[in-house]
């Protein structure tokens, strides 16, 4: 049984920074995509972050390229996103997710495991 298991959020003031954290349990770490969304009430879930698993690509969307940072260590089953320079604007619940064998990190197509979510929010 996968389970994603996602640590770190909580509040800060506008420019903080947090790091998350997702640990994977039971899923096949090597060679696949792992990532971050975001979820406003109301809207859609946003893929924001990803990175292979056993390579070197990652992919960010254009709200949080040059701010936040996605990162892995494969010895932990864990990946990890930095967020530095936070925003108002980034409050949100933030999800860890995993592809399983057929789904790709591009454009944010995969999500086949979830974890519960973990909520920021960012004063102004």
């Amino acid at each position: 049984q996968v389970q994603l298991v996602e640590s770190g959020g909580g509040s800060v003031q506008a420019g903080g920074s947090l790091r998350l954290s997702c640990v994977a349990s039971g899923y096949k770490f090597s060679g696949r995509c792992m990532g971050w969304f975001r979820q406003v009430p109301g809207q859609e879930r946003d893929g924001i972050a990803a990175t292979y698993t056993d390579g070197h690509s990652t992919y960010y969307a254009d709200s949080v390229k040059g701010r936040f940072t996605i990162s892995r260590d494969n010895a932990k089953n864990t990946i990890y996103l930095q967020m530095n320079n936070l925003k108002p604007e980034d409050t949100a619940m933030y999800y860890c997710a995993a592809s399983s064998d057929s789904e790709y990190c591009g454009a944010f197509k995969f999500g086949r495991y979830w974890g519960q979510g973990t909520q920021v929010t960012v004063y102004p």
